[in-house]
């Protein structure tokens, strides 16, 4: 069975300390170096998708051009003046990618069906949900939607959803999800993060406090029934040594290994 290794991290587009903090998450990829990674809020006007392939791949092999291939989607219909979308960084082979819309304020889903070493192909997808707390059945039908899209959509058994799902772990579309999916911290730990939003990069502000009471588990990766998860910890979690609030990003991410 290969073993893969797969990572999400919600960026933060070119927000809080973005050329400051860039750099400490190029260092935590490239230690980690997942096989692929679930981007979202990537700042397209910036080439932010852009800019951390490249310096990512020029730490790792002295070249721009291997070892991750981007893939990237912008909002499907954008706000006037904010430009953002969501990516894959992906080591293995893309045999195709395509997309799904959710509405919303155009968020999208984004999927890539990558060749493992066996041959067998793994459906890789990332999403950034709705975000507005209070909103709970907006993001059971963007699931909804979702596992529709991946279940008649030249369907594979091995599956891996991960991003920023704007959901405590017993909100209504989380609980959807884990009707077909399962959470691979939650299998490796017997329980969800204990939050995986904000960092000190971002304290909580009065208009945090209007959608979230406290700290909360927002990001996750669901995998279907036939993937294996064998670990999962923390990723892009480490402040920088000389500043304790500089983190790679206001999220924290997740990294799993699985064996399919």
């Amino acid at each position: 069975m290969p073993a893969v290794r797969v990572a999400t991290i919600n960026l933060r587009n070119r927000a809080d300390r973005w050329r400051e903090r860039r750099h400490l998450l190029v260092n935590q990829i490239v230690d980690a170096a997942p096989d692929l990674i679930s981007l979202q809020e990537i700042s397209l006007p910036i080439r932010q998708g852009f800019w951390l392939r490249n310096q990512v791949n020029m730490r790792l092999t002295g070249s721009t051009k291997r070892p991750y291939t981007l893939i990237q989607r912008r909002k499907h219909h954008l706000v006037k003046g904010y430009y953002e979308g969501i990516g894959i960084l992906t080591r293995l082979p893309v045999r195709y990618h395509d997309w799904v819309a959710l509405g919303y304020g155009g968020r999208v889903a984004l999927r890539a069906n990558v060749e493992l070493p066996n041959r067998q192909s793994l459906d890789f997808v990332s999403t950034h949900l709705h975000h507005v707390a209070y909103e709970k059945e907006a993001r059971v039908e963007q699931v909804m939607r979702l596992l529709s899209w991946l279940r008649d959509r030249r369907h594979v058994p091995h599956q891996i959803v991960a991003g920023d799902f704007n959901e405590t772990p017993h909100g209504l579309a989380v609980e959807r999800m884990k009707q077909g999916f399962r959470s691979a911290y939650a299998v490796q730990h017997g329980h969800e993060p204990l939050a995986t939003f904000p960092t000190a990069l971002r304290p909580f502000t009065p208009a945090d406090a209007e959608e979230y009471s406290q700290a909360a588990c927002l990001d996750y990766i669901f995998v279907s029934p036939a993937v294996q998860v064998t670990a999962v910890s923390l990723f892009c979690h480490k402040p920088a040594d000389e500043d304790p609030t500089l983190y790679p990003s206001d999220h924290v991410g997740l990294l799993a290994a699985v064996k399919i």
